[in-house]
């Protein structure tokens, strides 16, 4: 037998072990006793506040209540101010959260609130009323097949807790 054709041989047992591990792990994921992983949106960090354009920071906590790690391939996300849209957008990035464990991400989001000022001003005229907030996005899970997590939260912020005196 030739050397390459022994090359070829050992890649494609290479890749098809692969594919059987990534398929063996890919089961849980498909499994009744699965738990949808826990989203929750703990912090907006303003970078930059310009007339056209704001740069935040969305922090998310991702909690992984599962046996088994969970790789997460990415993330579309909708974050809403009483009926202003904030953000909205998709990430893709490659993270994986460990079993029973805890991964905190960070998304970079750039947005135009020109177009609400007067609503936003009215809000910020009484920075102790509370402003109503929600996130709602797919979480994609898995690394070639996976799930689509659904994630709604919603709270209140305080504006006033953000203005600095």
């Amino acid at each position: 037998m030739s050397s390459r054709v022994r090359t070829i041989t050992i890649a494609k047992t290479v890749l098809f072990l692969g594919l059987l591990t990534s398929l063996a792990g890919c089961s849980t994921w498909f499994s009744s006793d699965f738990k949808d992983p826990q989203v929750q949106l703990t912090h907006v960090e303003l970078i930059k506040a310009r007339l056209l354009k704001q740069e935040f920071v969305l922090h998310f906590r991702i909690r992984n209540p599962n046996e088994h790690s969970l790789p997460i391939r990415g993330l579309d996300y909708r974050v809403r101010l009483n009926d202003i849209e904030l953000a909205s957008g998709e990430t893709r990035l490659w993270l994986t959260v460990p079993a029973h464990g805890t991964e905190r991400l960070e998304v970079p989001v750039d947005t135009n609130l020109w177009r609400h000022m007067k609503y936003v001003v009215r809000l910020l005229e009484k920075p102790d009323r509370p402003i109503r907030y929600s996130l709602q996005g797919e979480l994609k899970t898995g690394l070639m097949v996976g799930r689509d997590v659904h994630i709604a939260t919603e709270g209140e912020i305080i504006p006033g807790d953000f203005i600095p005196e």
